[in-house]
Order: structure tokens, then sequence, then C-alpha cells
């Protein structure tokens, strides 16, 4: 009896960390030297959208900044920035505070993802299974890969993030980039900076009062502030962009 009943309560434990919609983690080595490489790779991209980027101080990567900006930055850098990264750089312990700040808004992140999924959304808000968040101390703020419902999110060693006191604010800003990506920004080829506006006119819109402090980018394109002015426009969000996309 004995056997059983832990072999149940094992099985339970399983399903209930099946059933969890978020997971987080500290990135390894590779992982971090990956997110490192990534950014310096796209530097031109930030630089020219006004992105403040944060990496590693050093002269190796200095000149890695320069050769991307050259076009001549690539895979074969890969291996002295990992180097470079184990000698002089990547400590686990950097990210303890960071997960710690996650790991207390999951729940509160839970109910936002109930929420927007609730919503009758006339051209299809996707919401996922499961979403993966992992940390960095470099790059922009924050990301989002549509392949996989990962988002890579920037804390720095005392916890703290960029924007917002609170990982909340930047993770469903994420999730709503994950949401809208095959539905609007891919369908109608939406452009970057008014992909930006169409996120945070979504949060604005569905959160402003759980998330107050929430504020909409300088950076984007506020021509669809034109057509969404209140949380009952956003079913025509689609109609919107493919006016003003029409007019270009």
């Amino acid at each position: 009896m004995r056997i059983l009943f832990f072999a149940a309560l094992f099985l339970s434990f399983i399903q209930l960390q099946a059933q969890e919609r978020f997971s987080y983690s500290i990135p390894d080595l590779q992982m971090e030297t990956t997110s490192v490489w990534q950014t310096i790779r796209d530097i031109q991209f930030f630089e020219s959208h006004g992105y403040q980027v944060n990496l590693p101080k050093g002269k190796l990567i200095q000149d890695m900044i320069e050769k991307s900006k050259k076009g001549e930055f690539g895979s074969d850098d890969f291996s002295s920035l990992y180097q470079f990264m184990e000698d002089s750089v990547y400590r686990k312990s950097d990210y303890e505070k960071g997960v710690a700040k996650v790991r207390s808004r999951i729940s509160f992140l839970e109910e936002l993802v109930d929420e927007i999924s609730q919503i009758n959304w006339s051209w299809g808000f996707k919401t996922f299974e499961t979403y993966q968040i992992h940390l960095t101390l470099y790059g922009s703020g924050g990301s989002y890969n549509p392949d996989n419902a990962s988002i890579l999110l920037f804390t720095n060693t005392e916890g703290g993030f960029k924007n917002y006191a609170d990982p909340a604010y930047t993770l469903i800003h994420e999730i709503v980039h994950l949401g809208i990506e095959a539905s609007l920004i891919q369908k109608y080829q939406v452009p970057h900076a008014m992909k930006e506006r169409v996120v945070d006119t979504i949060v604005f819109y569905c959160f402003g009062e759980r998330l107050p402090d929430y504020r909409r980018q300088e950076m984007g394109d506020n021509r669809v502030d034109t057509y969404i002015q209140s949380k009952e426009d956003l079913v025509k969000i689609d109609q919107a962009l493919a006016k003003i996309l029409a007019e270009e």
C-alpha cells in the first residue's frame, strides 16, 4: 500500500509539473554566450531602433562590435567569445536574485494570460500551453521566439530589470508579442515600430488597471492610435493595420 501511495503521489507531482504554464531558468554558459553573440550580431538593428543594450566589458567585445558593424562578425567568433565568457564573465550566482523575482510573479502572469485568452479575438490571439522564460544579463531588455514560445528576459546581478522594477511588465509585453506574431505581424508584414505600438496598445488597454505603470514606448508608430482608442477597439486592430499599411 505504501508503495502504491508514493507512486500515486509521484505521478500527481509529475502531472502538476506538466500542467504549469511557465518555466524559468538561469542560463548555462552556452546559452549566455549565445545571447551575447546574437546581441553583437544584431548591434546595428538595436542602435538604429534606439535600444540600449548591455554587453560584457572588455576589448574583445569592442572589437567584435566593430566587426559586426563592418559585416565581418560571424559564427567563427563564437569560440573565442565562449572562452572569454568562461574565463572572465559567467557566474551562475549572478542570476539568483532575478530568478527569485520572476518566480514571485508567476501566479500573477497566469492570471493575465487567463484573462487575455478569454477575450473573443476575431483575428485570433494565440496563447501557448507553456512559456519558457530564460534570464540573461545581456541584450536589450526582452525578446521572444515564436517557434518555441520562449522569452529572453534581461536582469542584473541585483535582480533589477529594464524599464520596470516588476518583471511581469516586460514578460506580458513579450507574451503579447507571441500572441499576435502569426495572426497580425506575419499576416500583414507589420514593420518593427508599428509592431511595438500594437503590442503596447494591447497591453495598455487590456491590463491598464493591473499594470498601472505600463508605458507605451516613444519609438512606436502611433498611427495605430487613431483607430484603437479603447479596449473594445482591439477586436478590429487587424482592420486598422490593413488600412494603415494600404496607405503606404
